[in-house]
């Protein structure tokens, strides 16, 4: 048979044999399989299929990082309120709970050595008030009210408790305002509230390292040249004998709630101290 008959033969044949193929829907199968079959063998490995398709890992991909990303943050979160938890049991609020003894708080140490000037001009250190029980507060004569009022508050609850209790309590007012309260500017002043208020005051230097000491904060706000405010915390505090603190009080006490306050305090430390003994 000549080699042209021979192709065309050839080629009519397989145009038939397509045609049937197709006819029943195989080509595209057999031509898929041998696709796939011939894939494998070049690789020289079989393609497994995916156990599980495209759109069902991305949702669990999806499900996963909706579980993780809020419990990643809940911890971030439950870290953060546990440390000013702890912070806050540390700390000594005004007013709250007594100072333990030895001049120590939960946090930080309060007070210290000083050396201030008084009314009449005399070198006052902490040495000078022990074996009193002292009432004392920072503030300065040029506030417009709560100043005033805080100290009207300490005359008035120190005046009950003599009266009332037979307790003796020093009250002394410590200027944080040395620049404009001198030593006559703050023997006025006192005058107006009670003559047994001890006023003490002195450098810069000096009023600042004791309200360090004491954890005191002031600054002047609102200034206009030579006038200004001075805006501070208010601090007020019980001492023993010592010169120990024993408790802090804040603004939010009344005369009568902080003679009471007083009263209680001075009671627990003589029962201590008689459990002691």
């Amino acid at each position: 048979m000549p080699i042209s008959r021979l192709f065309f033969f050839t080629s009519k044949n397989s145009r038939d044999t397509l045609n049937l193929l197709q006819r029943f829907g195989l080509s595209n199968r057999c031509h898929r399989c041998s696709c796939i079959k011939s894939r494998r063998y070049s690789t020289g490995r079989r393609n497994t299929p995916p156990l599980l398709p495209e759109n069902q890992k991305t949702e669990n991909s999806l499900s996963w990082s909706s579980y993780i990303i809020p419990t990643a943050l809940l911890g971030v979160v439950g870290v953060a309120v546990l440390l000013h938890y702890n912070d806050e049991r540390r700390a000594v609020l005004k007013g709250q709970g007594p100072i333990q003894e030895g001049n120590t708080t939960k946090g930080p140490k309060i007070g210290g050595p000083f050396s201030l000037i008084d009314t009449e001009s005399q070198v006052v250190t902490e040495r000078n008030l022990l074996g009193n029980w002292v009432l004392l507060y920072f503030g300065y004569t040029s506030s417009p009210d709560l100043g005033p009022a805080e100290v009207q508050k300490m005359a008035k609850a120190v005046d009950l408790l003599e009266s009332k209790r037979n307790i003796q309590i020093l009250p002394v007012f410590v200027t944080i305002d040395p620049q404009r309260d001198n030593v006559s500017q703050l023997r006025a002043y006192l005058k107006e509230f009670d003559s047994r208020i001890m006023g003490l005051t002195g450098s810069v230097a000096a009023i600042r390292q004791m309200a360090q000491e004491y954890r005191v904060f002031f600054k002047k706000v609102e200034e206009d040249g030579d006038d200004y405010l001075v805006e501070s915390s208010h601090n007020m505090y019980l001492m023993n004998p010592n010169m120990e603190i024993v408790r802090c009080f804040g603004i939010e006490y009344n005369a009568e709630e902080l003679s009471h306050a007083i009263l209680e305090e001075i009671k627990r430390v003589d029962k201590s101290m008689a459990h002691q003994s």
